[in-house]
């Protein structure tokens, strides 16, 4: 029994230990990560380099070169750099150019508002020679403290580039684009104040541009006590040149208290001058009305865009509702003359069907475009603004009905002024205008100043040269009117010469020169009845002594021969 038990235990410490399962290791990783995972191969490390040798670099090319060096510009540095486009070309130039834009954003906002515009502009000149602070303060509606950073802080902003309406402004550049000159070359910010109404707070803003994003930094924004009631005020500082003279300030406000006589306009000047222009006019100008685009003068890519962008449902409809002039029936015409269901959706129309669209519009007579989108100066307050800046013998203004170019309505107007005390061996004076905007420069490269040269001023009794101004005491005031004046560059300083534009300023040039034709004719048969009438008091006298001596007759007799000798000679001569 004893050696049974010894065996069995022998046996058990002689088997083999069974292997213990190993210990499960549990992994950190979600389940989605373990499964990608266990799928995903793992590269094999790059074998290292010998020693002595580098890891093969791709060269590089003159392209890669080229384009490590590309980025975006913003528009605040485009205009920076190129600041002659905008009318900032000298200090003289720029100082005008500050002052027109700020006075410009004044009126428009007055007349928007319904208020007659009130405007002083004052010029203080610093210690330096070349520092001048402009200071432009209206009684318009204010602007919200929101707005107001974007509105002188920022290129491309404004309201007026998509409305078909005349207005002053029309890229939303100018009093931004003037802070920013004055901000480069002083470093000072521009600096605003405004009331809404006599009710609310006035802000004031301190604001520079940031040209690298075209956006404004805020300097300071806080509410201050201004007597004003509403309006607003700018002031900015900035390197510039002040002269008198042609091109000068006071020139330019003596022509837009010329073109706006509804403002009183107050200038003060850095020799401590004051000019005021009181409003020949208590009459506001009539507020013109937005217009749609009319078709003849959309172009291919515009209209493509129009497509994408309209919320109509037919093709038909978008026509209908987003053009002037085209009607229910008109529109289904044009999609049948394109051939394109009028009831296809406009987001749905490919490139080709857009240029059959566009070929059919230009291809169908359709009415001009409405005309209350303007609103021109009038022959009546033409006449009252030139009597009361101008000294003069003949005045005369005419209005042209409105006309199209490009499928923009446009106005023009002419008013002359002749004689008085003008110089009379100088060459005419010309006033340029567009939409009631003083144009001081480029006149050699405006439609206004070619049109006068054209006209042959010769048939209307004034002197005139070959290629130059007609000679005389004479001024010529040449005035567009447009929802969209076709400047020629973005300082707009010229009118571009389109046909339709010439035609217009020509027809009008004439009609008032037959009309300045027929007073210069008067007159000089005044002068030569006058001549005439000294000639009769010159040598009757010696008539009468020479009948007293031949026929021997009184003195008496004399007289009353003398007398009944005048009255035949006036009768003859008239």
């Amino acid at each position: 029994m004893e050696t049974n038990l010894k065996k069995k235990i022998i046996k058990k410490r002689a088997a083999p230990k069974k292997a213990s399962k190993p210990k499960r290791k549990v992994s950190l990783l979600p389940s989605r990560e373990k499964a990608a995972a266990g799928r995903r191969k793992v590269p094999s490390p790059p074998p290292s380099p010998e020693k002595g040798e580098g890891v093969k670099k791709e060269p590089i090319t003159e392209a890669d070169k080229l384009a490590s060096k590309q980025r975006d510009i913003s528009v605040s540095e485009f205009f920076l750099k190129n600041r002659h486009l905008l009318g900032f070309d000298n200090p003289k130039k720029a100082l005008l150019t500050t002052i027109k834009e700020a006075v410009d954003n004044s009126l428009d906002a007055c007349e928007e508002a319904k208020i007659l515009p009130e405007i002083l502009v004052e010029v203080k000149q610093l210690e330096r020679d070349d520092r001048f602070i402009v200071i432009v303060e209206d009684n318009g509606p204010g602007v919200v403290r929101e707005q107001i950073p974007s509105i002188f802080g920022k290129l491309l902003y404004g309201s007026k580039f998509h409305s078909m309406k005349q207005g002053r402004g029309q890229q939303g550049i100018g009093i931004s684009a003037a802070g920013m000159y004055g901000q480069l070359t002083t470093g000072v910010s521009t600096k605003i104040t405004s009331r809404i109404g006599p009710k609310k707070p006035a802000h004031y803003f301190e604001i520079q541009i940031d040209t690298a994003k075209n956006k404004p930094t805020i300097l300071k924004d806080e509410i201050v006590n201004w007597k004003k009631r509403q309006g607003t005020r700018v002031q900015i500082e900035l390197e510039a040149k002040y002269q008198k003279g042609p091109r000068s300030v006071e020139d330019y406000m003596r022509q837009t208290a010329l073109a706006n006589p509804h403002a009183t306009l107050i200038f003060k000047g850095p020799d401590g001058a004051k000019d005021e222009y009181k409003a020949a006019s208590r009459k506001l100008p009539i507020s013109p009305k937005e217009i749609k685009p009319h078709p003849h003068g959309v172009e291919l890519g515009i209209l493509m865009k129009m497509l994408k962008s309209s919320t109509s449902r037919k093709v038909s409809s978008f026509l209908a509702h987003d053009f002037a002039r085209i009607s229910t029936r008109t529109a289904v015409d044009i999609c049948k003359q394109a051939g394109i269901d009028p009831l296809a959706r406009p987001a749905a129309i490919a490139h080709n069907e857009a240029d059959k669209l566009y070929r059919a519009m230009n291809a169908t007579k359709i009415m001009n475009p409405p005309t209350n989108c303007l609103s021109p100066i009038g022959e009546p307050a033409l006449l009252a603004a030139l009597k009361a800046n101008v000294d003069a013998d003949f005045y005369t203004a005419l209005t042209r009905p409105p006309s199209v170019y490009r499928g923009n309505p446009f106005q023009i107007e002419v008013a002359i002024a002749y004689g008085g005390k003008m110089p009379v061996e100088e060459l005419a004076q010309l006033l340029r205008f567009a939409n009631r905007v003083p144009l001081l420069y480029q006149q050699s490269a405006c439609a206004t100043a070619k049109s006068v040269l054209q006209t042959a001023w010769k048939n209307y009794g004034i002197s005139q040269s070959k290629g130059a101004l007609p000679t005389g005491p004479l001024m010529i005031a040449i005035h567009m009117a447009s929802v969209w004046v076709p400047f020629t560059s973005e300082s707009k300083e010229a009118v571009a010469s389109y046909p339709e534009i010439t035609h217009e300023i020509k027809l009008a040039l004439q009609e008032t020169g037959r009309r300045l034709d027929a007073f210069v004719r008067r007159g000089a048969r005044e002068d030569e009845a006058r001549r005439k009438k000294d000639y009769i008091k010159s040598y009757l006298p010696h008539i009468g002594i020479g009948l007293r001596e031949i026929l021997g007759f009184k003195e008496s007799d004399q007289k009353k021969v003398l007398g009944l000798l005048t009255d035949i000679l006036e009768k003859e001569r008239a």
